[in-house]
């Protein structure tokens, strides 16, 4: 490994004046700055961040917690933090919780020991109203911003979000104006604030049309594709009379649109579904996926602007970005009558 000493004694001048020039130091001659730079360039120095942390007490290192990289919108807002941090001369250290709180808690314990500047932090959900981890995370004064809604227990945190309830309201109106009234609703978990908004969204659009919310047309459907083939069995299975499916987000929606192929039905002549997210394969589906367009990568570029202005030593406001409907070949014209059958 280079040291300072090695580019020190290559160049004839003192260590002083390595370590001053590579810091930019105003004392320093422009031509000898550019000459140990090249040098240092030249022969691979790489400078120890530890070393530098214990000088200016600051790490140049940003923690990203995420539940998980597989999922293609958390993939965009991770794209966007790492590019941007990179162009901002901070180094990245990513871990995933996988939705699991215990994980979560070492995640955080372990980002905090490595003295971060500042922590970006999509929260595992729960129920309850308090966090031991957040009390103490907050305690910490690292700088924190949310990925994702608030909640109770992380309510005194900053956070970036998309609009959900707008984006709910966008796609179930689009299919309540396809002639669409029995539109089945597949939910997110529980605790998610995220899908609590979508139903809201969709259930606002219901009562503009004077339509009250039919419990037998809310189904629990959790996160994954999976969930969402399940979800499509029991549709049928129960004979709901539904015509449109509005899913939490678009893997469910995936999901739920491959089991009805699968069992006959056409999409959408004989069942319409929509979707949330507009990841990139919803576009290349079997049928290409109407869906609410969360702005996935610009979420990303929001977080690292208040990081900024976490660590110019001010507190951002919160912000929420506007989701946007996008139109594709799964939702058309209502049916005459129901898929009220088992193919």
């Amino acid at each position: 490994m280079v040291r300072l000493k090695d580019i020190a004694s290559k160049a004839a001048v003192s260590l002083m004046t390595v370590s001053k020039a590579l810091r930019d130091a105003p004392d320093v001659s422009a031509a000898t700055t550019a000459r140990i730079k090249a040098l240092a360039q030249t022969m691979g120095y790489v400078p120890d961040p530890t070393a530098r942390g214990l000088r200016t007490r600051k790490t140049r290192m940003l923690g990203i917690i995420l539940s998980t990289t597989t999922n293609p919108v958390f993939s965009r807002i991770l794209l966007a933090l790492e590019s941007r941090a990179q162009e901002l001369g901070f180094e990245v250290l990513l871990a995933c919780t996988q939705n699991q709180p215990e994980r979560e808690e070492l995640c955080i314990r372990r980002l905090l020991a490595r003295r971060v500047d500042g922590l970006f932090l999509s929260p595992v959900y729960r129920m309850g109203n308090d966090s031991g981890v957040y009390r103490d995370l907050l305690t910490s004064g690292v700088p924190v911003v949310l990925l994702g809604h608030s909640a109770p227990f992380c309510s005194r945190f900053v956070n970036v979000e998309s609009d959900d309830i707008a984006g709910g309201y966008a796609g179930t109106k689009h299919l309540l104006s396809l002639g669409h009234t029995r539109i089945a609703f597949l939910s997110g978990p529980p605790a998610a604030p995220w899908s609590e908004e979508r139903f809201e969204g969709y259930r606002r659009a219901l009562r503009e049309f004077n339509l009250d919310v039919d419990d037998k047309l809310v189904f629990q459907a959790g996160r994954s594709i999976e969930d969402g083939a399940k979800a499509a069995e029991q549709i049928l299975n129960e004979r709901t009379g539904a015509t449109a499916i509005q899913a939490v987000n678009d893997l469910v929606a995936t999901g739920c649109a491959d089991a009805f192929l699968r069992n006959g039905i056409a999409i959408p002549s004989e069942m319409s579904v929509a979707g949330f997210g507009n990841i990139l394969f919803s576009e290349y589906a079997r049928v290409p996926l109407t869906t609410v367009s969360q702005p996935k990568y610009r979420l990303g570029l929001a977080a690292m602007e208040m990081m900024q202005v976490f660590l110019r030593g001010q507190r951002p406001e919160s912000r929420r970005l506007p989701a946007d409907l996008v139109i594709r070949g799964s939702t058309g014209i209502a049916p005459a009558s129901p898929v009220d059958r088992r193919p």
